[in-house]
C-alpha cells in the first residue's frame, strides 16, 4: 500500500465530515424542538427509539451488504437516502403541516441510513489505511466528529432563533450532496475481493455465517455481550441529561447548547490525545480505563448541584469517549477476518444504536416518576463494578494486544 492512502483518507474524512455537519445540525434542531416543546421523558423515549431502534433491524442486512457490495457506493447510497427523506420533510413543513410525529418518522429514516452507514465505514477503512495507522486514523475521525459536535449545536441554536425548522432541513440536503460528490470524485478505493464474488449465499445464510464466526471467537462474543449491557446502562447519561438540565437548571436554549459544546470539546481533546498517543499498549486496558472514567462521571452528574460543575463533568465524560471508541474499532479492524468485517460491524451497529434506546424503554418512563439524578448514580455505580470484571478477562486482554505487524512498525 503506497503513500496515496493519506490522500484517500483525507478526502474520505472530508466527504464524511461534509455529510455529517448538516445531519448533526438537523439532529440537534429536532431533538431540542421536542425537548423544549414537550419536556416529557416519554416523548424523548419515543424520539430516541425512533431514532435508533430501526438500526437494530437493518444492521444485520447492512453488515451482509458491507461484505458483499462496494462499500464506498453503500456509504453514498445511505447518505443519499437520508438527504432525499429530509428534502421531502422540508417540503411538507413548508406547506404548513408541522406535526411532531413527522419528526419521529424522520428520526426512524435516519436510523435506517445510520444502520447501513456504520458497518460500511468501519469495514472500508482497512481497505486503504495501513494497519499500523488505524488507531491514528480512528482517533482523527473521532476528533473530527467531536469538532462537528462542537460547532453544530452553536449553528443549530443560532438557526433555531432566526429561522424555522423547515429551512434548517435544507442544510442537510446540501451538505449530503457535497459529501457524496467528494466521495464519488476524489476517493479511489477498489471494491474488496468478496464484493466481486457473484456466486454468493442467501442473505440469511450470510448472517448465519457471521454469527457463527463471532461464536467461534470467544473474545468477540465476550466483548459484544459486555457492550450490550454497557450501552443499556449508558442510556440515562446519553439521553436524559438534556431533560435533567431543563428540569433542574433551567430550560434555556443556551444551557442545552453549553451541554453539547463542553461534551464535544472533551471529545476533541480525547480524540487528539488518542490519535497522538494511541493509548496503552493493550487496547482492552485503554477501553477499561475509559469506561471506569465515564462511570465515575455519570455518578458525578447525578450529585453535583451547580450547573458550572455539572458542565465540567460532562466535559470529562466527553474526553473518555474516544478512549473507548477508537481502540474498540481497531480491535475489530485488526483481529477480524476482512471477509467478515462488515457483518461484525453490523453487529456492533446493532448494539450501539439499539441498546441505549432499549435502555430508554426502562429509564425514560422512570424519569417521569423518579429523579434523573438517582438514575445516573445507580447506573454509574453498576458500570463501575462491571469495569473491573471486563478489565480482568483473559481472552479480552489477549485480543487487546496489538498485532505483530503493528507492534513491529511501532
Amino acid at each position: 500500500m503506497n503513500s496515496s492512502w493519506k490522500r484517500t483518507t483525507a478526502f474520505f474524512l472530508t466527504g464524511q465530515s461534509l455529510s455529517m455537519i448538516g445531519s448533526m445540525i438537523v439532529q440537534y434542531a429536532m431533538m431540542w424542538h421536542i425537548t423544549l416543546t414537550l419536556q416529557s421523558g416519554i416523548a424523548m423515549t419515543i424520539y430516541i427509539i425512533c431514532g435508533f431502534l430501526p438500526s437494530f433491524f437493518i444492521s444485520p442486512f447492512a453488515g451482509v451488504w458491507a461484505d458483499r457490495f462496494d462499500r464506498k457506493k453503500l456509504i453514498m447510497a445511505a447518505d443519499a437516502m437520508i438527504a432525499i427523506a429530509t428534502l421531502i420533510l422540508a417540503i411538507i413543513f413548508l406547506m404548513g403541516y408541522e406535526e411532531i410525529w413527522l419528526l419521529f418518522l424522520m428520526a426512524a429514516v435516519r436510523a435506517i441510513g445510520s444502520g447501513i452507514h456504520i458497518p460500511a465505514v468501519g469495514s472500508i477503512l482497512p481497505q486503504f489505511v495501513p494497519e499500523e495507522h488505524l488507531m491514528r486514523v480512528n482517533g482523527i475521525n473521532g476528533t473530527i466528529q467531536a469538532l462537528m459536535m462542537f460547532i453544530c449545536p452553536i449553528i443549530s441554536a443560532g438557526l433555531l432563533s432566526i429561522t424555522s425548522l423547515s429551512y434548517i432541513f435544507f442544510i442537510d440536503v446540501i451538505t449530503a450532496a457535497l459529501g457524496i460528490f467528494t466521495l464519488m470524485a476524489f476517493v479511489r478505493v477498489k471494491p474488496h475481493e468478496r464484493s466481486k464474488d457473484k456466486a454468493q449465499l442467501s442473505y440469511f445464510e450470510d448472517m448465519k455465517q457471521g454469527l457463527s464466526y463471532v461464536n467461534k471467537h470467544a473474545f468477540l462474543k465476550t466483548l459484544l455481550i459486555f457492550f450490550v449491557l454497557f450501552f443499556i446502562l449508558l442510556a440515562p447519561a446519553s439521553f436524559l441529561t438534556p431533560l435533567q438540565t431543563a428540569r433542574s437548571f433551567g430550560d434555556d436554549v443556551w444551557r442545552l447548547t453549553a451541554l453539547e459544546i463542553v461534551f464535544s470539546v472533551g471529545m476533541m481533546l480525547g480524540g487528539a490525545v488518542i490519535a497522538t498517543w494511541g493509548g496503552f499498549r493493550n487496547r482492552i486496558v485503554t477501553i477499561s480505563a475509559a469506561i471506569a472514567w465515564m462511570a465515575a462521571c455519570t455518578i458525578a452528574l447525578g450529585v453535583v448541584p451547580n450547573f458550572v460543575v455539572y458542565l465540567v463533568f460532562m466535559g470529562l465524560f466527553g474526553i473518555a469517549l474516544p478512549f473507548m471508541n477508537s481502540p474498540m474499532n481497531v480491535i475489530f479492524q485488526e483481529k477480524v477476518d476482512p471477509d467478515y468485517l462488515g457483518r461484525v460491524f453490523g453487529l456492533v451497529g446493532m448494539i450501539s444504536t439499539s441498546m441505549m434506546p432499549i435502555g430508554m424503554l426502562i429509564f425514560g418512563p422512570l424519569a417521569d416518576v423518579i429523579s434523573i439524578e438517582l438514575l445516573l448514580v445507580v447506573t454509574g455505580a453498576i458500570m463501575l463494578a462491571m469495569t473491573f470484571v471486563f478489565g480482568r478477562n483473559r481472552k479480552l486482554l489477549e485480543a487487546g494486544e496489538p498485532s505483530v505487524k503493528a507492534s513491529e512498525v511501532a
